[in-house]
């Protein structure tokens, strides 16, 4: 039975971390209270003893610290405000929980106690524009605008129905984590404070009385967001108030800014977080939820116990802005356990904090493990790396070093540690390297004494602290509560690493895949049933710059090791290592395979917040959790298990797709023989679907229109809008118009009529037509290219037939008319999980990075058999769209030059690449409305060139005093052409060899140790 459920907030301002909504409220500065430190809540890490901590948590002359004014939700009982309902500490400054169930109707009677307007604006629920919460300009007024802000010491009053369209589905979880915010400037209010979460459930979970869950023991919600107080709308008056000579503050200054900038967990950081707390054996119900900006790409790791999120098992979860996540964990593991965010930045920045399984119950008994017991013994040691070891790019065929080693197969990563459930795991781990390490797994269960984190939580953990010359044995078990699910793969992928210190022990090289497997998934020697070849990937930048050896390496392998500056961008940047498994261009050996092999890949992620991989497979595709894809994306401390049988035999690339970590090396090749598998394909293809398409230069411009800018976004103190460095035209900046190249679909082959595009495919606007193909299809692209610069075109998911066994597809020149055929094999296809159709996206391959930032990106959509009608359109829906969000950076553009050329009117060997300038070309697109016409401004035309009428200059050359004559000169050009050429080679070669070798640490798997072991 639905209800209507009444909820009283205000909006308040506060120094403290605040409360629920219900009735809600803002309200003024009351007291000082914050991010206080408390010894009892520090986890034991000395915050006052880190210097990084003490960067965001002290205050001083020109330093906030870990106190800030902030707006904040409260809840009340009724409509005076003046009884307020409590909340968990745990929740820090998020508004007061909501929740409804599919039915309910949410009534919220919102006050504004602050000193500014702000509004509540609902995630997962319906709204009538009168209930939005939203300040935009949407052409409302009157009773629809008056929703948009709530002035100070008004009120509003919100309804938000939960209709049937909004419930979880079948497969979620009863509950559905959403959040309510306020929605003036979005970005700006939630980093002030006003935040909270919102729970959908299904009907009959709650309680008719108090509105809480039934179906859980427990529920804990946590956002992990980095809270950027630099756009807080309270940074003057936090300055003002917290700093002790706030006239000395520049608030453009980069240390500044960075201080104020909070990797926090409802508002705490360092530890401060206030422990949730539950029973052994209790279910719990974390709600999980990222806000922020283009650098809150979190990976959220529960140490000790692991959960199901979205019907898969795991103890990872990653999280985007505005990502909402149900995760479900029954807490069979007693004791204190850290959450943290891996992203190596944020753990530094002091993104973590701890839950508490208590034994309340005292009937927890730990289960039998059924299994057998397998003993592996992995040592620590001290290496000698090279990523570069065939000395040269196998894609440019440019010297990298000389160095002729050949090096084993798994590379810089530890050996594989695998187990089924029921095992038991036996680990003796030697620290045979110099340094302190440890063994920390993911994905397996360990008691307090095998536990490797760093984190003192009352118990003695001597594996935690590994010292040279000492072994420890860790034991790890798998019971049946972290077997892989119905949903998931037999075998699920983890990682194992050194967390003595976390972020320099990874960059030294200290991490390894570990196996954990249903049972029976095994052989007797440890492969997998049903697999014929298996690969462990590690897609990270090793830092080298946080290795604990810098100063060894600097020392060994720079010619004048004194007079190296550390802090240094060119220097830092030279020892950010792109690898996969610790190898750059090409140089990985050992991915070979057959066609038809059935192979399952395993790719682990590690690294900071820049560590977002699009790992992309070129030639086949993969089956990953009932889905085909060619690309998926890793995050740091994450890893998947994905499989594939390739069908055609060559050579292809793997790498990772995000731009700078493609131009930086992370590209590798895996080769597919035939093996006695005939290569001539066994599925025919049937309809040929035919398309014209054109690469022509046009001018775009990324908003037409700025009214929309200008009237969303008023005028701050500055006298500057969020937008206008994109799109201003200035003496410095290019605005939001550039020449651009793009795909264009003709009427036929001789490329004079462009297809109008119908009204269902207006929304495309620069990207290339919308291809549709069913399975067992060919698809025929009959492709001129009418630009002025060579490109091609080459598709994701389908089967380039012309591409053959080479690694590039072929080019096609100014002018030319080339054929490209794509088959549409059944691996190409929706799989069993996914919808009826699936997309996949077609661009340049001349240079990626290059042809893609100009323009060239279209997209193809693949669907079942029988969906698309005689008209090649989809007959199982409506309306269908094609949303590409990307970043263009125009400084990566073909174009750049011309651009700068045509609308700044300047030489561009005169124009200063500044950190403004360069922003400016970063254009934040998702095919907003645009305009184009030829790059002249015109008509199309032939380009012409002007007769010179100069007069010739007569050069002479003199060589060791002498004048030589024509003939002369030329014969010792060519001479000195070629000792220049040696020498350049020779300085290459010497210099990229020091460049690439690094001195890092890894785990080896050893036969035996010659250390003594401790007892079991």
């Amino acid at each position: 039975m639905s209800q209507i459920l009444q909820f009283t907030a205000i909006t308040c301002e506060d120094a403290t971390i605040v409360d629920h909504v219900c009735v809600l409220c803002v309200v003024p500065f009351p007291q000082e209270q914050g991010i206080i430190l408390d010894d009892a809540a520090m986890l034991s890490f000395r915050v006052l003893q880190d210097e990084l901590a003490t960067l965001f948590l002290e205050s001083g002359p020109n330093r906030i610290g870990g106190l800030y004014k902030k707006a904040v939700y409260r809840h009340y009982t009724d409509e005076t405000y003046s009884t307020e309902i409590p909340k968990p500490p745990w929740l820090g400054f998020l508004g007061p929980i909501l929740r409804a169930e599919v039915g309910d109707v949410i009534v919220i009677h919102l006050k504004n106690f602050a000193s500014r307007p702000y509004s509540l604006h609902p995630h997962g629920v319906f709204y009538n524009k009168d209930s939005e919460g939203a300040l935009y300009p949407d052409g409302t007024s009157g009773k629809n605008k008056n929703d948009d802000m709530v002035p100070p010491g008004k009120n509003y009053t919100y309804v938000w129905p939960v209709r049937e369209e909004y419930a979880p589905a079948p497969a979620d979880a009863n509950c559905l984590t959403w959040v309510y915010h306020s929605h003036i400037d979005a970005p700006k209010d939630i980093c002030s404070g006003l935040i909270g979460p919102l729970l959908v459930c299904k009907e009959g979970v709650l309680n008719k009385h108090s509105g809480t869950r039934t179906d859980v023991d427990r529920e804990f919600i946590i956002m992990f967001t980095l809270v950027d107080e630099n756009q807080s709308w309270y940074l003057d008056e936090n300055i003002r108030h917290f700093c002790t000579e706030p006239d000395s503050v520049d608030k453009e200054d980069a240390v500044f800014q960075r201080s104020n900038k909070m990797h926090a967990l409802n508002g705490y950081l360092f530890g401060n977080f206030p422990e949730p707390e539950m029973c052994a054996g209790e279910s719990v119900s974390w709600h999980l939820f990222g806000m922020g900006n283009e650098i809150d790409i979190h990976s959220i790791y529960f140490y000790g116990n692991t959960f199901i999120s979205r019907g898969h098992r795991t103890d990872v979860v990653n999280l985007f802005p505005a990502t909402f996540l149900t995760t479900e964990m029954i807490a069979e593991n007693p004791g204190k356990w850290m959450i943290t965010c891996q992203v190596s930045d944020h753990l530094q920045a002091g993104m973590l904090g701890q839950y508490n399984v208590g034994n309340c119950k005292n009937s927890i008994s730990h289960p039998k493990m059924k299994g057998g017991q397998r003993r592996y013994f992995i040592a620590a040691e001290k290496i000698l790396w090279d990523y570069g070891p065939q000395g040269y790019n196998k894609f440019s065929g440019l010297p990298l070093n000389a160095s002729g080693r050949t090096p084993f197969w798994d590379s810089s990563t530890g050996p594989v540690i695998r187990a089924e459930v029921g095992d038991t795991l036996l680990v003796t781990f030697a620290n045979k390297a110099d340094k302190v390490y440890s063994i920390l797994p993911h994905g397996v269960v360990y008691d307090k004494a095998s536990d490797a984190a760093p984190n003192i939580d009352g118990f003695v953990k001597p594996g935690a602290h590994v010292k040279p010359g000492e072994t420890f044995t860790y034991r790890w078990t798998v019971p049946e509560s972290v077997s892989p699910t119905a949903a998931d793969p037999p075998c699920l992928t983890y990682l194992y690493f050194s967390a003595v210190e976390p972020i320099k022990d990874t960059s030294a090289g200290l991490v390894g895949p570990l196996l954990v497997c249903k049972k029976g998934a095994l052989n007797a020697d440890g492969t997998q049933k049903g697999i014929d070849k298996e690969f462990y990937l590690l897609f990270t930048v090793f830092d080298e710059n946080l290795s604990r050896y810098l100063d060894e390496n600097i020392q060994k392998f720079t010619l004048r090791p004194l007079s190296v500056d550390k802090e240094d961008k060119e220097f830092v940047k030279s020892n950010r290592m792109h690898a996969i498994n610790g190898y750059m261009y090409g140089n990985q050996p050992g991915l070979n395979m057959c066609k038809k092999d059935r192979v399952s890949w395993h790719m682990i992620g590690m690294g900071t917040d820049t560590d977002m991989h699009g790992v992309y497979f070129q030639g086949n595709t993969i089956h990953l959790r009932g889905t085909h894809r060619d690309t998926l994306a890793l995050f740091p401390h994450t890893s998947t298990t994905a499989f594939m049988q390739p069908d055609y035999a060559g050579i292809f690339r793997v790498f990772c797709s995000t731009m700078h970590h493609f131009m930086r090396g992370m590209n590798q090749i895996y080769e597919v023989s035939s093996c006695g598998n005939k290569d001539p394909s066994e599925q025919p293809y049937g309809m040929i679907r035919t398309f014209y398409i054109a690469a022509e230069e046009v001018e775009w411009d990324y908003a037409p229109n700025k009214n929309w800018e200008f009237e969303k976004q008023h005028l701050d103190a500055g006298g500057e809008r969020h937008g206008d460095i994109f799109m201003n035209h200035t003496e410095n900046w290019i605005g939001s118009q550039y020449k651009k190249v793009v795909y264009r679909e003709y009427t036929d082959g001789e490329f004079v009529e462009i297809k109008a595009r119908p009204p269902r495919e207006e929304h495309l606007e620069l990207l290339g037509p919308m291809i549709h193909a069913e399975v067992g299809d060919s698809i025929l692209i009959i492709f001129k290219n009418k630009a002025d610069r060579p490109y091609s075109i080459s598709a994701h998911g389908v089967e380039n037939t012309e591409s053959g066994k080479r690694l590039q597809v072929s080019v096609t020149k100014p002018g030319e008319v080339k054929t490209y055929t794509w088959n549409v094999p059944k691996r190409s296809g929706p799989g069993p999980s996914d919808p009826n159709c699936i997309p996949w996206v077609y661009y340049s391959t001349v240079n990626f990075v290059k042809d893609t930032y100009s323009g060239l990106m279209g997209p193809l959509i693949i669907c079942r058999e029988g969906v698309l009608n005689e008209k090649g359109r989809r007959s199982d829906v409506d309306y269908e769209f094609a949303l590409l969000f990307l970043i263009f950076d125009e400084n990566e553009s073909w174009y750049l030059d011309d651009n700068i050329k045509k609308y700044l009117n300047k030489d561009p060997r005169d124009v200063k690449r500044t950190d403004d300038f360069e922003e400016s070309n970063r254009m934040h697109d998702n095919r907003i409305p645009y305009s184009t016409k030829s790059p002249s401004g015109g008509a199309s035309h032939p380009a012409t060139t002007a007769p010179s009428h100069e007069e010739p200059v007569k050069e002479q050359l003199y060589f060791f005093g002498k004048n030589l004559s024509p003939r002369g000169a030329k014969a010792a050009l060519v001479i000195l052409f070629i000792i220049g050429l040696l020498l350049l080679i020779v300085t290459m070669t010497l210099s990229l060899r020091l460049r690439s070798a690094r001195k890092q640490v890894a785990y080896q798997a050893v036969q035996s140790c010659a250390l003594p072991t401790d007892a079991l």
